[in-house]
């Protein structure tokens, strides 16, 4: 069995979605180093974030079925993210977003994501339309739709992670229907491949929430995006930003006259909230 040990850890979503992208059949952590799992040798010297670690030819074993004795359910806010193998442990009645092994982002795992979950469970979504901006495998629009929004919108730039996120949302019990899909709950849910200024918007109406879980340099870029895309008032979340990065990410909201903003950190990562002034 080939590992590519890498200093690094799960939290780290650069470095695990280079990872799986690079075609890791499993990631599992331990004493401080990110170890992958791989059939055969591949080339990852050159891959950003990956420089630095080396190939372990270590005795076959069931690394699947460790991978998976290593996740259990987590709670973020009124969420529950439960790996699908473990979902009959989840007490009945609970909202419940399940998760499959390869999701590199949006796990639940993740401090980001978690953190992000956390902040929507405790908005007043009911009859919100919510944006998730880098929707990824779609886990923060279908859990904006569990917690009772009446329309949640996931856009991303990646062509691939568009049916990916469909697939997860089926998962989830999603169903499909002419003008998207239709949660558990009665909302309405819909993937798009654009950008905030692009093709994935049909309509001038603007957004009662707006969540983006991405690294802060594009959330300086995206900032008057975001200003633009959310109703006056509106509640902003936005997560995928390291502590060292804060900074960065304060003066876009300043320049663009968000309000109320505030910070929270899970290690080194950061979330930061605020209010859209309205222009």
């Amino acid at each position: 069995m080939l590992v590519y040990r890498v200093p690094g850890s799960l939290d780290n979503e650069e470095l695990t979605a280079a990872l799986w992208d690079a075609g890791a059949g499993g990631l599992e952590e331990r004493q401080g180093f990110l170890r992958a799992y791989f059939d055969g040798r591949v080339p990852l010297d050159d891959v950003p974030g990956l420089a630095g670690g080396e190939w372990v030819d270590e005795p076959d074993r069931d690394w699947q079925a460790d991978w998976k004795l290593g996740l259990k359910p987590v709670q973020a806010g009124r969420v529950t993210v439960v790996p699908s193998w473990l979902v009959q442990d989840v007490p009945q009645g609970q909202l419940t977003l399940i998760i499959e092994p390869g999701m590199a982002f949006g796990t639940g795992h993740h401090a980001t994501t978690r953190m992000a979950i956390e902040a929507l469970s405790v908005l007043e979504l009911r009859g919100e339309r919510v944006l998730d901006v880098g929707t990824g495998s779609g886990v923060l629009a279908m859990a904006a739709s569990l917690l009772g929004a009446e329309s949640a919108l996931g856009v991303d730039i990646d062509p691939l992670t568009i049916p990916v996120a469909f697939e997860n949302a089926e998962l989830n019990g999603f169903t499909r229907g002419e003008d998207g899909l239709t949660g558990p709950q009665g909302g309405q849910l819909d993937f798009r491949e654009g950008t905030l200024d692009g093709e994935a918007f049909e309509d001038e109406d603007r957004y009662g929430v707006l969540v983006a879980n991405l690294y802060a340099e594009l959330h300086d870029l995206l900032a008057g995006d975001y200003r633009e895309a959310l109703v006056p008032g509106g509640p902003l979340v936005l997560t995928g930003i390291l502590e060292s990065k804060l900074p960065l990410v304060r003066d876009a909201l300043d320049r663009e006259g968000f309000t109320d903003v505030v910070e929270r950190l899970d290690g080194e990562w950061a979330l930061v909230t605020a209010r859209n002034a309205g222009r």
